[in-house]
C-alpha cells in the first residue's frame, strides 16, 4: 500500500514538472487573447487589448502585486479567543509553492490579475485522495450551471481538448457581484470606456507618426497636369516620418506650403486621454494618483495623497483580501477544521510609515501596554533581546489623587 501511495505522489509531481497537466502549456498570455467585447468606439476589448492601455495595465499590476506580496498566514483559534500562527502543508502550498512552476507570490499575482480583469480566476485542486498537494492555474475556463445539483461545473479548453471539472476540483475566486456564482468582468462592463481609450491612443499614434504634423497644404496658382501631381506626392513622401524630421522642404514653380493649425490640444487628444485615465481607473477601483496620474492643481505628495492611499487600501484592496480569505476557508480547509483554522493576510504590511511616524507609533504601543519591546523590534526586523524586554509595561504618570504618596505594600 505504501508503494502505491509513493507511486501516485511521484506521478503527480512528474505531471507538475513536465507540464502534462496543462498549466504550463496553457499560458496566461494565450488566455488573454480570447473572448472580446465590442465597444461603441469600434475597438474590440479583450483582457489583452485592455492591458495595452497604460492606466489599465498599471491598475492591474499595482493591485495584483500588492496582494501577491502580502504575507499570508494560517492561524489556529485558541481557547481564550485569540489566535496563534501554525505551519501546515496547506500553509506551505498557499504561501511558498502552489505548484512546481510558481512561487506563492507569482501564483497570487496571477489569480488577482485575472480577478481584476475578468472578475474570476481559476485553479485546479491537485489532490492525492482527499489531501490537497497543489493548485494549478487554469485560464481557458467557462463555468456552466450543473442542473443535477445546482452547482457550477467548469468547461476547460486545454491544448485543443475540452473536458469538464466538477466544482469540488476547482478553486474559483470570484470578484465583485458574485450573486450567481460569477464575478462581474471589468472589461465586459467597461468595454465602452476602455474601447474609447484604445481609440484615442490609436488616433494619437497616427497623428504623431507624421513628422509634418500638423498636416499642411501645397498650393499653386498654376494648374498641375496628371504627371506633376504624383511627382509632388513622391517629393513630399521624402519629408514624412519621424526619422526625417528637420529636413528642409524645397518648393519651386510657384508652389507654396501652408500649415494647417491643428495641434493635439485643438484636437482635444490630450484632454481626451487625460479623461480616459481617470475613467479606466474607476473600472478597476484604483485612484488615479496610484498610477501616477494627478488632476490639474493636484500634487503627487502630501497628506491628501496619504488619505487617498488609505481609502484605496480600505475600499479597494481590503474587500479583495476578505473575498480570498473567505474562499480559502470554504474551499481549501476541510469542513471539520473550519472553526479551528483560518487564513489571514497581514494588512499591516500595506501601511508603511516614515521613520518618525513609526517611532511614535511603536513608542505609544509600548507605553500603552499593547506591545512588548521585542514585538516592536520585530516590526523593525531587529533580533529579539528576550528577558524583561518581552514584558508589557504601562506608562503610569497619570495616577489617582488618593493614591499619591502611597507605595506598594
Amino acid at each position: 500500500m505504501i508503494k502505491v501511495v509513493k507511486a501516485v505522489v511521484r506521478a503527480v509531481r512528474n505531471e507538475l514538472q513536465t507540464g502534462e497537466s496543462g498549466w504550463v502549456s496553457t499560458s496566461a498570455s494565450d488566455a488573454l487573447m480570447s473572448s472580446g467585447y465590442s465597444s461603441k468606439a469600434g475597438q474590440s476589448v479583450t483582457a489583452k487589448s485592455s492591458l495595452e492601455i497604460s492606466a489599465a495595465y498599471d491598475c492591474v499590476r499595482k493591485t495584483s502585486q500588492l496582494i501577491g506580496t502580502l504575507p499570508l498566514t494560517m492561524y489556529e483559534r485558541t481557547s481564550d479567543g485569540g489566535k496563534r500562527p501554525v505551519e501546515t502543508e496547506l500553509s506551505d502550498i498557499l504561501r511558498h509553492q502552489p505548484n512546481s512552476g510558481q512561487t506563492g507570490v507569482e501564483h497570487w499575482e496571477g489569480q488577482v490579475a485575472a480577478m481584476a480583469l475578468k472578475g474570476n480566476s481559476y485553479a485546479e485542486k491537485l489532490e492525492i485522495g482527499n489531501r490537497l498537494v497543489g493548485l494549478r492555474p487554469m485560464f481557458n475556463v467557462t463555468p456552466e450551471a450543473d442542473g443535477s445539483n445546482g452547482k457550477l461545473k467548469y468547461v476547460v479548453l486545454d491544448r485543443g481538448k475540452k473536458y469538464y471539472l466538477p466544482a469540488e476540483k476547482m478553486f474559483h475566486l470570484r470578484g465583485f457581484g458574485a450573486g450567481d456564482g460569477m464575478g462581474l468582468s471589468a472589461i465586459k462592463y467597461g468595454a465602452n470606456s476602455i474601447g474609447a481609450a484604445l481609440a484615442a491612443d490609436e488616433t494619437a499614434g497616427r497623428v504623431f507618426s507624421n513628422s509634418m504634423m500638423p498636416s499642411g497644404l501645397i498650393t499653386s496658382e498654376q494648374t498641375l497636369n496628371a504627371e506633376q501631381r504624383p511627382q509632388i506626392q513622391d517629393m513630399l513622401s521624402k519629408y514624412v516620418g519621424s526619422s526625417r524630421a528637420g529636413k528642409t522642404l524645397i518648393l519651386e514653380a510657384g508652389l507654396n506650403y501652408k500649415q494647417i493649425q491643428m495641434n493635439p490640444e485643438d484636437a482635444q487628444l490630450l484632454e481626451t486621454r487625460r479623461f480616459n485615465v481617470e475613467d479606466v481607473c474607476r473600472w478597476f477601483g484604483v485612484p488615479p494618483i496610484i498610477v501616477g496620474h494627478a488632476s490639474e492643481g493636484q500634487t503627487m505628495w502630501g497628506s491628501g495623497i496619504e488619505a487617498i492611499m488609505l481609502s484605496w487600501l480600505t475600499l479597494g484592496i481590503n474587500p479583495l483580501l476578505t473575498r480570498i480569505e473567505a474562499r480559502i476557508l470554504r474551499d481549501l480547509i476541510p469542513a471539520k477544521d473550519q472553526r479551528r483554522y483560518f487564513f489571514e493576510f497581514n494588512r499591516e504590511a500595506m501601511l508603511q510609515m516614515d521613520s518618525q511616524a513609526k517611532g511614535d507609533f511603536l513608542l505609544k504601543m509600548r507605553m500603552g501596554g499593547f506591545m512588548s519591546g521585542d514585538e516592536g523590534r520585530d516590526k523593525l526586523n531587529l533580533p529579539r533581546r528576550g528577558g524583561s524586554n518581552d514584558d508589557l509595561i504601562v506608562q503610569t504618570s497619570l495616577t489617582p489623587v488618593d493614591l499619591l504618596g502611597k507605595g506598594n505594600k
